[in-house]
C-alpha cells in the first residue's frame, strides 16, 4: 500500500509550489500534484513573461486593491508579505527590481527565473512532485480528507493524506491547466461557490468605433465606468483599442465591475477623457487659443495638434465637421462638440473576452466557509485553500500574486501544525 503522506498538494503554480516548499521545510512529507507537463506554466505567462511578482506598497494600501473581501487577508499577510516573497527569491538566485507603481519584477525580466528559483527551493526540501497527474475526486470520510483519486498513465488510484492544500487555479487560460477543477472538488464536499468569471479581462465595445481606432494605445487619460447612467469607478493610465473593442492596463483594472455589471443585465458604458489635465474652461481656451492662431488652416490639420492622427476622422465623423472647414469659420457649438467629445469619449460596452483572454478569474470558494487563520475548510477537516481558487481577486500590480504566495503559505504552516 502506498504511503499516506503529512500534505499532498494540488496544483504546481505559484500558490501550489509556495504551499509544497514551506510545508517541506516545516518538516512534512509533501507530494506536489501537477496534471500538466511541467510546474509553473500559467506563472510563465504573468507580466507579459515577466512575472509582476508582487508590489511594493503598504498593506493598507494592498487591501484597497483586492476584492470583494480584502481584510480576510489579514492573517496571511501579517505572516507573509511582499518582503518575505522578494527575500525566498533572492535567497535561490532571483534579484528582483522595483518599478513603476511600485510593481516588482526580476532583474532579468525573465518569469523562467521565478519558476527555477522556487523550484530550486521546492527540491531543496524533497518535495515529490507528480506530474501528468489529474485529480478526479477528495476522498472524505467522517468530515475529514483521507486522500485523492487520482489519474495517471498507470491508471486510477487512491493516494493518502493527513492534510490537503487544493492550488488548482481559477478559469482564466485554460491551456495551462486552469480550467475550474477545483471549484467542482469544493462543491463536491458541501462549499458554495462564487461564481467564476472573467476579470482583469479586455472588453467588447458595441459599433465601430474603437475596431478604426485599433492599434492604438493612449497613455494618461482616465477612463470611467458608468452603469445605468451612474458613475460606478474610473481609473487613469494607458488604454488600448482593439479589433473587439478595449484593452490595456486601465480596462483591465475596471473589468471587474463592468463584467459583473452585465452579469446583471445592466447599461454599461466606458467614457474616456482624453485630456484628464485640463478641466473644460481651460481646454476651451486651449482650442479657442489654436483656433485664432491658425484661423487659416483646415480643421483635419489643426486636430493634429489636439489628437493622434488615427483619431481624426473619427473625430470629425462624430461631430459633424467638414475637414475641409478652416478655423477661423468653426462655430461655437462645434468647438464645444469637440470639447464634450475630448472629454466623454464614450463606448457601449457590450461583454467581455473569454476565459483563455482574462488575466485572472473571479469567483470561488467563498471566504465565510474558511478560517483566514489556516486558510482551513470549515465544512471539511484538513482541506485548504490557496491561491486563486479562493473568492478573492484583485487588480493589476502583482497583487494577485501576492493573495497566491500569503494564502498558500499560511495553509502549509497550518498543515504543518496539525500532523
Amino acid at each position: 500500500m502506498e504511503k499516506t503522506y503529512d500534505v499532498i498538494v494540488v496544483g504546481a503554480g505559484a500558490a501550489g509550489l509556495i504551499a509544497a516548499g514551506r510545508a517541506a521545510e516545516l518538516g512534512c512529507q509533501v507530494l506536489l500534484l501537477e496534471k500538466m507537463e511541467r510546474a509553473g506554466r500559467k506563472l510563465l505567462l504573468t507580466g507579459k513573461g515577466r512575472c509582476n511578482i508582487t508590489n511594493d506598497a503598504p498593506q493598507s494600501e494592498f487591501f484597497q486593491h483586492i476584492h470583494p473581501n480584502s481584510r480576510f487577508l489579514e492573517h496571511a499577510f501579517a505572516t507573509f508579505f511582499a518582503d518575505d516573497i522578494v527575500r525566498l527569491l533572492h535567497d535561490h538566485g532571483c534579484a528582483t527590481v522595483v518599478e513603476r507603481g511600485g510593481r516588482v519584477f526580476p532583474v532579468s525580466n525573465k518569469s523562467a527565473d521565478v519558476v527555477h528559483a522556487l523550484m530550486q527551493w521546492v527540491l531543496h526540501h524533497q518535495v515529490e512532485i507528480r506530474y501528468q497527474h489529474k485529480v478526479l475526486d477528495i476522498v472524505v470520510r467522517e468530515g475529514m480528507v483521507e486522500g485523492l483519486k487520482v489519474r495517471s498513465r498507470n491508471g486510477n488510484r487512491i493516494i493518502r493524506a493527513r492534510n490537503i492544500i487544493l492550488c488548482t487555479g481559477g478559469m482564466s487560460y485554460p491551456a495551462t491547466g486552469s480550467d475550474g477543477d477545483g471549484y467542482r472538488f469544493a462543491s463536491s464536499v458541501g462549499h458554495a461557490i462564487a461564481t467564476p468569471r472573467q476579470a482583469l479581462v479586455p472588453m467588447e465595445t458595441a459599433g465601430n468605433r474603437a475596431q478604426r481606432l485599433q492599434g492604438l494605445s493612449l497613455k494618461n487619460v482616465r477612463a470611467r465606468v458608468w452603469v445605468d447612467g451612474e458613475n460606478v469607478r474610473e481609473a487613469f493610465g494607458e488604454i488600448l483599442f482593439t479589433d473587439f473593442g478595449l484593452s490595456g492596463p486601465i480596462i483591465l483594472t475596471l473589468s471587474r465591475c463592468m463584467v459583473d455589471a452585465l452579469r446583471q443585465r445592466h447599461t454599461v458604458e466606458l467614457a474616456v477623457d482624453l485630456k484628464p489635465a485640463l478641466d473644460e474652461a481651460k481646454l476651451d481656451a486651449r482650442l479657442v487659443r489654436d483656433l485664432t492662431a491658425h484661423g487659416q488652416t483646415r480643421m483635419d490639420a489643426i486636430f493634429r495638434k489636439w489628437l493622434p492622427a488615427a483619431m481624426i476622422p473619427v473625430f470629425l465623423e462624430a461631430t459633424g465637421i467638414s475637414g475641409r472647414k478652416e478655423g477661423h469659420q468653426l462655430t461655437a457649438a462645434e468647438r464645444r462638440a469637440i470639447l464634450l467629445l475630448m472629454k466623454d469619449f464614450r463606448f457601449t460596452v457590450t461583454g467581455c473576452r473569454p476565459f483563455k483572454e482574462a488575466i485572472i478569474t473571479a469567483g470561488g470558494v467563498l471566504t465565510s466557509e474558511m478560517d483566514a487563520t489556516t486558510m482551513e475548510s470549515k465544512i471539511v477537516n484538513h482541506l485548504y485553500f490557496a491561491g486563486e481558487m479562493i473568492d478573492l481577486d484583485a487588480d493589476t500590480g502583482g497583487f494577485n500574486l501576492q493573495i497566491a504566495f500569503s494564502t498558500a503559505w499560511l495553509a502549509a504552516a497550518a498543515c504543518a501544525m496539525s500532523r
